[in-house]
């Protein structure tokens, strides 16, 4: 639980302390010190009479009253101290740096209980412990550097990793990102980085906090927490950027459907982080990249105009803009042409712009103004600058820092040479502005921005299914895969349209079943996991004779139980599926069915409830959408179909929360009707 005494002390004792800096404790107290901490500052040091010129107590119940405990002491003695302060000095809020906690063994984790406990006996804040500290704007409880000057207009980070804070830090004071608050909240034993979010949120003054929130994830340990607070704060106004550190791992779960399969825990991530409108990033430097495009004005359009004197950058910021769905559009006309007579001879205005490695600071400004307020069909510009180290570029760069300033169209700059032009760099980031120094990595966050959607809305409507019926089968159903006549009853409840099917474990069954059935049919073993894998799908039977063989033949393969007769349905294969990862809930994914699932990987993913616009999003962002619509005189899928079926199935995963997998692949579409196949469900 945030609180005051954690954010805004008026006191604050750091236990451990010491006279040498290159300790935790030494460390800590320099910074605070440095920072120009303004409360009162205690210290507790057996070994000290002074430290850093503080008077230092040798024992804790020799320090005054104090609102926030800074402990940098073995884990073994910190629940004693902490029982302590709150018994004897009154104090709220805790910052552990120590190590040796539930990363350390069964020890470790009982002490961290024990002081969880006794914090929240007295609505108390924990931080840590296993973390760097704390950042805010009254004191710098860190112990590590650097220590970056705390700017209210900079970026809140909340880590998961004290180390990795440090690197992001660095690495965005090299670029030009500030930052403000920062928390590092290592084991997270009491508090979390939802936790943080949350707070953030309920307090959020648009006016006065920072705006931009940078999240370093190892774990998600409340999904739910997570979306809430991040759509609202969005909402607010704010915007978010986050890693999601070992999402791609899939643990031990057995893969025993295609969505087993395909899936993966980065799916659900990235669905979470969709739905509550986080730009999802997967690395340090593609976090700040997106921090500092967070920092220019907000690109509206998709259409870029790339300013260089370097081809071969303009050419691989083009190919990366084209690849996340943004344009870099022809510039021609009377107008381009008239900018064109303000360039050096050899010139392009085309887009990208090159006015070559002799361009000016002058010409700069020219071309920016005709992008500005004559190109209409330009929404933003990437300046493309270096320098061979032939001559000074600053007044480039003085050129650029005004536009920057004041034209209304974002401009991206892109700075290159930092060895270079160092000197001229640094003059230009102590203006406020911020330097992408790779165009590569400025191309894929630009894209990243551009299209994560807005956080959903909270009101979503979505198709009615029988409740009743689904919780029927569901409440008399055995853990693992339902049986056929479970899984038609399902369907049939959810209102997804299914394919006819007789499954018997006896040839004369199957051909009285059949009665004046259509030929083809399709034959399928029912037993084995993958029917496909065993060679037990047969196509295009014509005949009951056929029909005859086939059941013997099929009936042979390892497993099989029974066979299953469905009509041969024409159409364009297409596949949902689902899959529940702990405490998230049920990711629904489509894409195109039959082998082409594993073949090609082309799926999308949502988090349910999955609203009508989520669910036409997923299906226009598979790379197949194409044959969805129709393409080279095939006839494709009805759209509003399949966005109905994936509705139906976050209805149902909603009315049955058992559900732990499920395929349905194939469905078959063509622009009359969509039908299922083939299903499994697997529940547990």
């Amino acid at each position: 639980m945030i609180n005051k005494q954690l954010l805004q002390p008026n006191s604050i004792v750091i236990i451990g302390a010491s006279n040498d800096t290159k300790k935790p404790g030494g460390n800590m107290l320099k910074n605070i010190i440095s920072g120009g901490y303004s409360g009162d500052l205690s210290v507790v040091n057996p070994k000290e009479e002074k430290v850093q010129g503080i008077k230092c107590y040798s024992e804790v119940k020799e320090i005054p009253q104090t609102e926030l405990a800074i402990l940098a002491i073995p884990a073994k003695f910190c629940p004693d101290v902490v029982k302590i302060l709150i018994e004897e000095k009154s104090t709220k809020a805790f910052i552990i740096i120590s190590a040796g906690f539930g990363e350390a063994g069964e020890n470790g984790k009982e002490w961290g209980k024990q002081i969880k406990t006794t914090v929240d006996s007295v609505n108390g804040c924990l931080i840590g412990p296993n973390c760097i500290g704390v950042i805010t704007e009254n004191y710098k409880g860190v112990f590590t550097a650097p220590v970056p000057q705390f700017n209210p207009k900079g970026c809140d980070l909340i880590s998961g990793s004290g180390a990795t804070a440090v690197f992001i830090m660095e690495a965005g004071m090299a670029l030009g990102v500030s930052f403000a608050n920062v928390f590092s909240v290592g084991n997270a034993v009491q508090t979390s980085v939802e936790d943080i979010l949350e707070y953030m949120d309920t307090h959020f003054n648009p006016k006065t906090d920072p705006i931009v929130k940078l999240l370093y994830l190892e774990t998600v340990s409340n999904p739910m927490k997570l979306l809430k607070h991040a759509s609202s704060l969005i909402k607010k106004g704010a915007k978010i950027a986050a890693i999601k550190a070992g999402s791609t791992l899939e643990g031990s779960r057995a893969a025993t459907s295609h969505t087993g399969a395909i899936a993966s825990s980065d799916m659900t991530v990235r669905a979470l982080f969709n739905k509550a409108g986080i730009v999802y990033c997967s690395s340090r430097e593609e976090l700040l990249s997106v921090a500092s495009i967070f920092n220019y004005k907000k690109l509206e359009g998709k259409n870029i105009a790339i300013i260089t004197h370097a081809g071969g950058s303009a050419v691989m910021l083009a190919d990366e803009l084209s690849k996340g769905g943004l344009k870099v559009p022809e510039i021609s006309g009377p107008d381009a042409e008239k900018l064109k007579s303000f360039l050096y001879p050899g010139s392009s205005v085309s887009n990208p712009i090159d006015f070559l490695a002799t361009g000016t600071a002058e010409q700069l400004g020219i071309i920016i103004d005709y992008c500005e307020h004559k190109f209409e069909n330009i929404d933003a510009m990437a300046v493309v600058f270096g320098s061979p180290g032939l001559f000074d570029v600053e007044n480039v760069y003085n050129v650029l820092s005004v536009k920057l300033e004041i034209c209304k169209k974002p401009i991206f700059p892109v700075l290159p040479s930092v060895v270079n032009a160092q000197r001229e760099i640094q003059s230009f980031l102590k203006k406020g502005h911020i330097n992408f120094p790779d165009e590569v990595v400025l191309g894929k966050a630009l894209s990243q921005v551009f299209n994560t959607p807005e956080p959903t809305s909270e009101k979503i409507t979505l198709p009615n299914i029988d409740v009743q019926k689904i919780r029927s089968v569901i409440d008399n159903a055995s853990e693992g895969y339902l049986n056929a006549n479970q899984t038609e009853k399902l369907l049939d409840a959810a209102g997804i349209s299914r394919v006819m099917e007789i499954v018997e474990n006896s040839k004369e069954a199957i051909i009285i079943a059949m009665g004046a059935m259509d030929f083809p049919v399709v034959m399928k073993v029912v037993g084995p996991l993958h029917k496909s894998d065993a060679k037990g799908v047969i196509l295009n039977i014509t005949s009951k004779e056929e029909v005859s063989k086939t059941f013997d033949f099929l009936m042979k393969i390892d497993s099989a139980t029974a066979v299953m007769v469905q009509p041969q349905l024409a159409g364009l294969e297409l596949f949902v599926g689902v899959l529940k990862e702990p405490n998230f809930n049920h990711t629904i994914l489509c894409g195109l069915g039959g082998v082409f699932i594993e073949v090609l990987n082309d799926v999308s993913a949502g988090l349910s409830p999955i609203s009508k616009e989520e669910a036409e999003k997923m299906v226009k962002s598979l790379r197949g959408y194409k044959l969805i619509q129709g393409a080279r005189g095939q006839e494709g899928a009805n759209e509003a179909i399949f966005v109905d079926i994936i509705q139906r199935l976050s209805v149902l995963v909603a009315a049955a929360p058992e559900i732990i997998e499920m395929d349905i692949n194939p469905l078959i579409g063509t622009q009359r009707a969509i039908t299922a196949v083939d299903a499994r469900i697997k529940i547990g």
